[in-house]
């Protein structure tokens, strides 16, 4: 049921007689950050301890993924809790509808009480503008990184989110929850500065010298076979010529990926600081926290660069909840059911103890991190890229337990592909001209459509 606006205007009142107060809320969003490029996800060189603690002390969503890989339409719909086919927005089109955006999670929160802060990369337009969102707003952009200050020294887009984020919550008044939104730029490239050993993730200071003597691995599934058993649109595509920029050779492979790894553990070195705030300031222990990444990365896996495409790289993303009620017997825990980034939004008001919009797609995590079995909970999700972009190309499909589907639907040849992610694990193979898999192929053509149909019907593009 929607919730009326008077009810939304005396909620404030009615808490303030509850016996517990609301939670405060911080929401980290990092940028092109794949699903195992943490720590306590099992990987062997990155250094991430302050996210590796919050895990340990909450819980890890070991199957976490964007609907769409794309950092625009991926966060419209982290805002919206709409899939990318209903809220319809991406680059290149008109801004978020007003509509969807008044059922933003920092617009409701704000609406009921809450202190709303945001300092980083905002990534969207929205129609109307998003004042009424929040209270204190810092657009921090990645061009350049390095930012130049009043004293003539420079300092990184990642500690400056940090800094603003540190100051809101030292001004955060004691009668009032709040609810502050980290959005990082890293560990997005700097595009369009292409120096070698430089300009592709330029890092933090604080990260100086990190895996500067460690050899970085070769990428997984970079035997030239893999890509030349791609079709020639993927060839061709955005995911290929950005390889070129910074993954084609070994000297450019060990030098970026340490870079970037320097960019995600500067990110985490930011985690910790707005932490101690939260603890110097006496709320840590009433302050749920929220770490997840807009995209996947595919970082020269396949012969490829960026995200787009269906893949797990692509799809893939860290999801961590840290909430410091939480019995200890319920910490530390890997959760296996598949989350959403359509999920955060009603887990955000959920924490709130906010009821639901009804045109929400997504559901609170938050009965899975208090160690619930929620009933009938999702075991696929329709995922689709849309972006009117000659070198990316649109796709729609499924992801589901076993089987993923994705066709891309404006292509004319080798336009499908099915992968058995239980007989080949690095979707290696497309099986979707394999007669073995013709009826589970009929299958997943259908339960796309189904779920296409479900949130907006076949493509049609906004136009400005």
């Amino acid at each position: 049921m929607r919730l009326p606006i008077l009810l939304i205007a005396l909620l404030p009142t009615l808490s303030a007689t509850a016996k517990t107060p609301r939670p405060n809320l911080v929401f980290f969003l990092s940028d092109d950050h794949r699903g195992d490029s943490l720590g306590c996800a099992g990987h062997a060189i990155l250094q991430t301890p302050e996210l590796d603690a919050m895990a340990r002390d909450g819980v890890r969503f070991e199957n976490m993924f964007v609907t769409t890989s794309i950092c625009a339409a991926s966060r419209a719909s982290i805002f919206t809790g709409l899939y990318e086919r209903t809220h319809g927005y991406t680059f290149r089109t008109p801004p978020i509808r007003k509509e969807h955006f008044a059922e933003s999670y920092p617009t409701l929160l704000r609406a009921a009480g809450y202190r709303t802060g945001f300092a980083g990369k905002f990534g969207v337009g929205v129609a109307g503008g998003h004042k009424g969102a929040f209270d204190v707003f810092h657009s921090i952009g990645r061009g350049p990184y390095h930012k130049k200050q009043p004293d003539g020294s420079t300092r990184h887009e990642t500690q400056l989110c940090g800094d603003r984020a540190i100051a809101f919550i030292e001004d955060a008044p004691r009668d009032k929850p709040f609810c502050m939104s980290v959005s990082f730029n890293a560990s997005h490239a700097e595009d369009g500065d292409k120096r070698p050993g430089h300009g592709h993730f330029p890092w933090p200071k604080v990260v100086d010298g990190l895996y500067d003597n460690l050899p970085m691995p070769p990428p997984l599934y970079s035997e030239p076979a893999v890509y030349e058993s791609q079709p020639a649109y993927l060839k061709k595509s955005l995911n290929r010529q950005r390889y070129f920029w910074r993954w084609d050779t070994p000297e450019k492979y060990q030098t970026n990926l340490r870079a970037y790894y320097r960019m995600i553990s500067g990110i985490d070195h930011v985690v910790g600081r707005v932490r101690k705030a939260l603890e110097k300031k006496g709320v840590a222990d009433n302050t749920v926290l929220v770490f997840t990444g807009d995209n996947g990365y595919y970082q020269g896996q396949r012969g490829f660069a960026g995200k787009w495409s269906h893949y797990e790289e692509s799809l893939r993303v860290p999801l961590i909840i840290h909430d410091p009620r939480t019995p200890a017997h319920l910490r530390g825990r890997n959760a296996p059911q598949m989350a959403l980034n359509i999920d955060l939004p009603a887990t955000l008001l959920d924490y709130a103890g906010l009821p639901l919009p009804e045109a929400y797609q997504g559901r609170s995590l938050r009965p899975i991190v208090e160690g619930a079995s929620p009933e009938h909970w999702r075991t696929d999700t329709f995922c689709e890229h849309l972006m009117d972009y000659g070198g990316i190309p649109k796709w729609e499909g499924v992801r589901g337990p076993r089987y993923t589907y994705a066709r891309y639907f404006e292509q004319k040849h080798d336009a499908e592909h099915l992968h058995d992610l239980v007989a080949d694990p690095g979707q290696l193979k497309n099986f979707a001209s394999d007669p073995a898999y013709a009826k589970i192929l009929a299958k997943m053509r259908k339960r796309t459509d189904q779920l296409r149909d479900q949130l907006g019907g076949p493509y049609q593009p906004r136009k400005k």
